[in-house]
C-alpha cells in the first residue's frame, strides 16, 4: 500500500489505518481475543502500518489486545493511542483528565499493555477545559524527550487549541470525524492543518457504518451499540439520510466498486495528509476497505460528487448532547 505522510512531521503510514475500537468497545460484543489478533495481523500482511486504539476502548482491553497482536511486528507498524479520562466508580464512565502527572501515568500504563518501549503517536483523546493545552502540549514535550513518546496528536479539538497547542510542542496529527456526511472540518480545520503543518486522521470515514449501504430505516441496533444513542441513527433520520447511500451507491456501481470504497477514496482525494482509518471485525470489510486506496477519482468525479453532494442535507446530531460538548473546544 502506498505510504503518506501526516503533515511535515516525518511519520509516514500506510494511506489506510486500522481503527481497532470496533474490536472490543463502542459496537457490541467485543470479538473473541484470537479472532482479533487474527484481524490485525491480517491488516499487517496486506500492507497496513497504521493503528488506532485507546485505553478508554473496553477500558484497556483494546490497548492489550493491540499490543499482543502488533508484538511480532513492532518495528514495521505505527501504534497510536490517547490519553485524557478516568473512570468512575463502576469502571466505565469516562471523565476528563489531562492533568500532567495522569497523562504520565496513562503513558506508563499504556507502554506496558501495548508491550512496547514508544508510542508512536499520543493523542489527548478530547480537550480538557480545565487543564490548559499548554501544559498538556508541555507534558507530552517531555515525554517525547525522555523516548516514550515519539509524536503529539489532538482529538476533536477546535482551531485555537490546535494553535496553542502547536506552539509548545508541534502537533502531528489532529483525529476528528471527517466523512461525506460530516464535513464541517472543511471551514476551519483542514486550512489550519494545511498552514500549520499538520496531519489529518478522519474517523469513523464510514459515517459509522451508514455510508456503506449495510444500514438502512430497519437497522435494530443493541444496547451496548453507541449508535443507539446517536441523534442521527433514529429511525427517522436513517430515513432520511437514505439519500446520501443511495448517491454512493450510484456512484460506486458506475465505477466497479463498493460504495465504502467509493466515501474512502473521497476522503484521501481531498488532501495528501489525510489519512483514514476505518474500523472493522470482519476480514472481508478490511480487503474491501484497503481496496480503496487504489480506486482513483478523476477531478471531473470530484466536480461531480460535490455538486450531488451539495443537494443533500444530513440530518441528526452526530453525538448525543452530553458528548458534543467535548468538541470542538
Amino acid at each position: 500500500m502506498d505510504k503518506r505522510y501526516l503533515g511535515k512531521s516525518g511519520l509516514d503510514v500506510s494511506a489506510l489505518g486500522l481503527g481497532c475500537m470496533g474490536l472490543s468497545h463502542g459496537y457490541g460484543p467485543a470479538v473473541d481475543t484470537k479472532d482479533g489478533i487474527a484481524l490485525i495481523r491480517a491488516a499487517v500482511e496486506r500492507g497496513v502500518t497504521f493503528f488506532d486504539t485507546a485505553e478508554v476502548y473496553g477500558p484497556f482491553t483494546n490497548e492489550e489486545l493491540v499490543g499482543e497482536a502488533l508484538e511480532p511486528f513492532r518495528d514495521q507498524v505505527v501504534i497510536a493511542t490517547k490519553f485524557g479520562f478516568t473512570f468512575g466508580d463502576d469502571g466505565k464512565q469516562q471523565i476528563l483528565n489531562s492533568r500532567p502527572e495522569h497523562i504520565r501515568d496513562v503513558a506508563d500504563a499504556s507502554l506496558k499493555r501495548l508491550r512496547t518501549g514508544r508510542i508512536d503517536l499520543f493523542y489527548q483523546h478530547r480537550v480538557d477545559p480545565d487543564v490548559p493545552i499548554e501544559d498538556v502540549a508541555g507534558t507530552v514535550r517531555d515525554l517525547i524527550a525522555e523516548g516514550k513518546v515519539k509524536h503529539f496528536g489532538l482529538s476533536e479539538a477546535g482551531v485555537q487549541t490546535i494553535r496553542r497547542a502547536h506552539a509548545v510542542q508541534p502537533v502531528t496529527a489532529l483525529q476528528s470525524e471527517y466523512s461525506m456526511w460530516w464535513r464541517e472540518p472543511e471551514k476551519e480545520i483542514l486550512p489550519t492543518l494545511e498552514e500549520l503543518g499538520i496531519g489529518f486522521v478522519p474517523f469513523s470515514p464510514l459515517g459509522k457504518g451508514f455510508l456503506t449501504g449495510a444500514i438502512d430505516a430497519t437497522t435494530a441496533f443493541g444496547a451496548d451499540d453507541f449508535r443507539a444513542k446517536v441523534p442521527r441513527f433514529s429511525e427517522e433520520n436513517r430515513k432520511a439520510n437514505q439519500a446520501l447511500v443511495d448517491l454512493l451507491a450510484g456512484l460506486a456501481a458506475d465505477r466497479e466498486a463498493t460504495s465504502a470504497q467509493i466515501a474512502l477514496a473521497w476522503l484521501m482525494a481531498q488532501k495528501p495528509w489525510i489519512v483514514p482509518i476505518p474500523g472493522t471485525t470482519k476480514l472481508h470489510r478490511l480487503d474491501e476497505n484497503i481496496g480503496a486506496a487504489s480506486v482513483v477519482l478523476t477531478s471531473g468525479d470530484l466536480a461531480m460528487i460535490e455538486a450531488a453532494l451539495s443537494r443533500i442535507t444530513v440530518q441528526g446530531d452526530r453525538y448525543p448532547a452530553s458528548l458534543q460538548a467535548r468538541v470542538g473546544r
